[in-house]
């Protein structure tokens, strides 16, 4: 009965720590999906295309289009968009489905992004 006692109390502390574990690296695939948004901005700032934040847009400057929802990104994306220079990706089949995003700031030629969105409070990115 005690080894039995003991199993159980061992479940119900792993099986949680496995099912955060498992959303984390589930949402791994949203945050891959940011960037190509990402490095096309960069590129784009440091070649002197876009001199602005509001000018990073998507379809812009070599800025990929938006991906809508259905878009078949990956299993865990459903939208990648960027306007402004706020990249925001939303996952789906994630619980809880959450945002990641990225607001860029134009820092010498080059850009500095923060990070932001759901998944900072769920503690998936």
């Amino acid at each position: 009965m005690i080894v039995i006692a003991i199993i159980g109390i061992l479940a119900a502390v792993a099986i949680p720590a496995y099912e955060t574990y498992a959303d984390r690296s589930r949402f791994a695939e949203v945050v891959l999906s940011a960037s190509a948004y990402k490095s096309a901005a960069e590129v784009a700032v440091q070649t002197g295309r876009a001199g602005s934040i509001a000018s990073l847009n998507d379809g812009s400057y070599g800025i990929p289009p938006a991906i809508a929802s259905g878009g078949a990104v990956g299993q865990y994306v459903d939208t990648v968009s960027m306007a402004g220079g706020l990249i925001t990706a939303t996952s789906t089949n994630i619980t809880p489905t959450t945002a990641y995003t990225l607001q860029a700031a134009i820092v010498n030629r080059g850009i500095q992004w923060s990070e932001g969105g759901g998944c900072v409070a769920a503690g998936l990115c």
